[in-house]
Parts: C-alpha cells; structure tokens; sequence
C-alpha cells in the first residue's frame, strides 16, 4: 500500500477501535455486575466470576462489532469530507488510494469477525459452559442433602434419598416448574459425573413426567439418562444441546461421514453472515460518504444514526424473513447490499445521459 493508504487505514481503524473500546468496557461492567451477582449468591470466588466474564465478551461484542466498523468508517470520511481532504483526493486523481484503502480496511475487519464467529466465539463458549457446568455441580452438589428438599434455582426443587460410599444417589426427584411444561426426573439411582461437554446426572432406572396447563400428563420410562446439570441451574432449560464446535470441528466431521446435516449447514451459514454484515454496512457507509459533496452543512441524519438504522433493518429482516436453509440469514445483508448498490448508481449517475460539451460554431 502507499503511505496514503497506510494513512486512510489507520485513521479508520482508530476511529472503530475507539467506538469498539466504549462498547467493550461498558459491556464488561455490566457482565461483570450480572455474573457478580449470581456468584455472590451461589458462593463462588473471584476466578471463576472474572472468567465467565472475559469468556462472554466474544459473543456478545460480535452483536456490534459489525457496528462499530461501518460508525468509524462513515465518521472517518466525515472528518474527511469536512476538511475538504476528500475533495482533495478526488480532484488529484488519489481515487485508488481511497479504494485500496477501503479494501483493506473492510477486508481486514471481515477476517477478523469471521475468525470470532468461526473459531474463538466457540472454543469461549464450551469453556464458558464447563465453567458454569462446575459451578453448577457444586451448588447442586451441596444442595443434595438426603431427605431435604432443596430449590436449587426459582422452579426446579431437587431431593435424594440417600449416598452410598461410592457417591451414587439414591432415590433421586428433580421437579422443573419454570417451562409451562412442568417436568419431573425421577430414578433409583444418580451418578453425578463429567463427559465431554461438562457435568451430567446420570439417571438409572426412572422415569420422565411432563404436565401440561390444560392437565395433559405423559410419563416416559427409561434405563438411563443423562440429564445435563446446566439445565437444571441456569435460568431458563437450555434444551438438549450442550457445547459448540468450532467450524473446523464441524466440517472435519461432515467430511469424515460424507454428510452435512440441516443443523450444521445452517450454523456456518451463519458464521459466515457476521463478515457479510461488515461488508454490506460498510459498502452502505461508501455509498453515502466517500464521494465528495458541495454542501457546507453537516447532514440532516449523522451518519450515527444511518448506520444503526440499517443494521436493525437488517436483523429485522434477516427475523422474519420467510422460508428456511440459507436465505433467511442473508436476507437482511442482500437488503442492505442491495441499497448500498443502488445509492452509489444514483450518486456516480451511472445512468444519466450524456450531455455533451459545448460545440464550436464555425466562423462566418
């Protein structure tokens, strides 16, 4: 790159970076105050708080990372435009080094998401749910106590029979009133132990109940079970699925089996719309603010504004976009792609006729 790309990219970067920063600090005291909260009640230490906190940072700021870029882009060439700099680089013919400048930028931070959502948001997030699985083996743990009822977390009550010096429970009754399903586990025995995706109650010989509100019961039977502890301690039932995989985890299986399920598709499908959502919000951005104007006078909308428009347009979209497989997830980025596009014809006039010069009248 020339050193007046290097200049443009590091003036864009630096104008994300700071956006960036706010965001993260904000969203690390507010994680911190929430985990604090539900640590001091459960009786943890300092470690694991300051851990569940880092490990939630990634996920969360992939909400507006996307955000962050497409404000400091569009702020940047603002600065730009106001110092009539812009001007400058198109009357000069630098129009390539804007270019460049752009691509880069844009590309980088593309990578950049694409390597959070692909690889560091799911490797955080199974060691965020074995740190919480810990967490909640313990309280579980120090709640069985025999013959005594205990409410581990609002709705779900949980009570043992007894320990036998193996550590296997006993008479085991867990009742789960927070779904409007209410569900009840009950065993002859439970083993409390750790597999792959962190720590599970292992049921023997038991059964299933499900009660619905309209007084529907059904009751399923089985010989084993592994009930997974999270979803007995955490807020709401999280459902049968436990952990994350990596993208690469995810393909090395699909190749391996010669299959790639609905599930999977789907989910690298939308990995793969966060670096997407960078480049439509971004080409948006170039579309209203890297071509010079006249105008004395700050636009009538910051480009703040636009930006966090476009994106809620795009996850309105991308929300209720009709149908299933890869195109709901795209749908909100082809939007805002498609918008992008439109304004930068409107503004090149791409296709305004031609007017010619002025032509030379011959002499008399």
């Amino acid at each position: 790159m020339t050193r007046l790309s290097n200049y443009l990219v590091r003036l864009f970067s630096a104008e994300a970076a700071a956006l960036l920063g706010v965001g993260l600090t904000i969203l690390f005291l507010v994680q911190t105050l929430r985990v604090a909260d539900s640590a001091s009640v459960r009786g943890q230490g300092f470690l694991p708080l300051m851990g569940q906190v880092l490990l939630n940072l990634p996920p969360l700021g992939m909400t507006f990372f996307y955000v962050c870029v497409a404000i400091g882009l569009g702020r940047a060439l603002r600065a730009l435009q106001a110092s009539r700099e812009l001007h400058i680089l198109h009357v000069s013919q630098r129009l390539p080094a804007l270019l460049g400048a752009l691509a880069v930028y844009v590309g980088g931070a593309t990578v950049l998401i694409l390597v959070i959502a692909h690889i560091v948001e799911p490797a955080t997030t199974q060691q965020n749910n074995l740190i919480r699985a810990q967490v909640a083996a313990d309280l579980v743990g120090r709640s069985l106590v025999p013959n005594r009822f205990a409410e581990v977390t609002g709705g779900v009550t949980i009570t043992v029979g007894g320990r036998r010096a193996d550590g296997e429970i006993t008479s085991f009754f867990a009742d789960d009133r927070r779904a409007a399903t209410r569900r009840t586990y009950i065993s002859e025995t439970a083993l409390l132990i750790r597999d792959e995706f962190g720590y599970v109650m292992r049921l023997r010989d038991g059964a299933i109940q499900y009660r619905n509100p309209d007084g529907g019961f059904s009751e399923i039977t089985f010989a084993r079970y592994d009930l997974a502890i999270d979803r007995l301690t955490s807020e709401t039932d999280a459902g049968e699925e436990r952990g994350d995989r990596s993208s690469i985890g995810l393909v090395a299986t699909a190749l391996a089996t010669g299959e790639w399920p609905g599930s999977t598709v789907e989910r690298l499908s939308r990995r793969n719309v966060e670096g997407l959502r960078v480049v439509a919000l971004c080409l948006l951005v170039a579309a209203l603010s890297a071509l010079p104007t006249g105008r004395r006078r700050e636009p009538l909308m910051p480009i703040e504004f636009t930006v966090l428009g476009a994106a809620f347009l795009e996850r309105l979209v991308a929300q209720f976009a009709p149908g299933s497989g890869l195109l709901p997830p795209m749908a909100g980025v082809i939007v805002i792609g498609t918008i992008a596009i439109a304004i930068l014809v409107a503004r090149l006039h791409v296709f305004a006729p031609y007017c010619g010069g002025p032509t030379a009248h011959e002499p008399h």
